[in-house]
């Protein structure tokens, strides 16, 4: 059961709902009428609102998509437009989408960013339309052009993740970070959080290498972490990925050059193939958010804005640790197993 949030979202509109997309291919959704604004259906209004993720390819974005769409669900008189990029990477298409439901003249817009900073024009863009935005996931580096920020603590899931780290090294031992590509402030926040907090509390991990990037790409981020690997191969004790598809790319290194048993591992998101590693011992801690939750949030967040209601600034939605002795929890379970959007 989802937390109700501390908002009057609503209580007097009709309970009917539309929810759907328009694809997932990249490229712009496709346009509406111009100058369209939230639709009425027996007297009430509907309000449409654009959900755009940063990628369509991995399993997050599915449970983010999953929780938006219950939320419209719950309403009654929202409709979700989601579209994204495939990749996770194409500013350049995330923009194009963006403008094209400034086009369309959507209600409200939930993002998240590629890039803090090249969607701040874009952003501003639709609050100049008067086209409230709800940041999610990732946050943008101009925060009055938002409405409310939806988010995990990704520092404080660096900082968890170096926890986690230290524990099963026993304080000690060499390790090294995979980062994302530079622009993304969820994985730069979570790099951030792990590094300090390795340097301030835990000295005898020494950090052999924290400069090497990968993309959203997995064949790309199994290419690099071979690369670290092979490098380090005689030093290294432990290794930490901040993003799904590195997760997949370093596991897929450290098995084929059979260092599962050697190196530890600490991924950021959960997937299949980080749960099938907990259970045989090939992943060692997982950082987990909850994404249902916040595509569940940001949706709730902006009805209520476009209700008239005071929304807060910033809204977590947690943080949390999987390990092969909790995995198995009520709560861990749900988070490292999130529902999924059905296609």
């Amino acid at each position: 059961m989802h937390r109700l949030l501390p908002l009057a979202l609503v209580s007097s509109l009709l309970l009917v709902c539309g929810c759907g997309g328009s694809g997932d291919k990249d490229g712009a959704a496709a346009p509406a009428s111009s100058g369209s604004t939230a639709a009425t259906n027996g007297g009430a209004k509907t309000f449409r609102i654009a959900v755009i993720p940063k990628g369509t390819s991995h399993d997050f974005w599915l449970s983010v998509r999953h929780g938006a769409e219950t939320a419209a669900k719950e309403l009654g008189n929202v409709e979700v437009i989601w579209k994204g990029t495939q990749k996770e990477d194409n500013k350049e298409g995330q923009i194009q989408i963006l403008d094209s439901f400034i086009v369309q003249g959507v209600d409200g817009i939930c993002l998240a960013p590629i890039d803090r900073e090249a969607m701040i024009p874009v952003v501003s863009r639709a609050k100049d339309r008067k086209i409230p935005t709800v940041v999610f996931d990732s946050g943008l580096a101009d925060e009055t052009s938002y409405v409310s920020y939806v988010a995990t603590d990704n520092y404080k899931g660096g900082v968890m993740a170096a926890q986690r780290m230290a524990q099963i090294l026993d304080g000690t031992g060499n390790v090294i970070m995979l980062r994302y590509q530079a622009g993304s402030q969820s994985t730069e926040n979570r790099e951030k959080g792990f590094l300090e907090t390795l340097a301030k509390e835990f000295p005898g991990i020494k950090v052999l290498s924290e400069n090497q990037r990968a993309t959203s790409d997995i064949n790309e981020a199994k290419l690099k972490s071979t690369s670290m690997l092979l490098k380090f191969k005689s030093q290294l004790d432990g290794v930490f990925t901040v993003c799904e598809p590195h997760n997949k790319g370093m596991l897929a290194a450290l098995e084929d050059n059979k260092l599962t048993t050697k190196v530890k591992f600490v991924a950021f998101d959960s997937s299949p193939r980080m749960i099938e590693g907990l259970g045989k011992d090939t992943v060692h801690g997982v950082v987990l958010q909850d994404p249902v939750n916040m595509g569940y949030v940001a949706v709730k967040t902006m009805a209520a804005h476009l209700a008239g209601e005071t929304v807060e600034k910033r809204i977590s939605t947690g943080e949390y640790v999987a390990t092969a002795e909790n995995k198995d929890e009520k709560k861990i379970a749900s988070v490292l197993a999130p529902k999924k959007h059905a296609p």
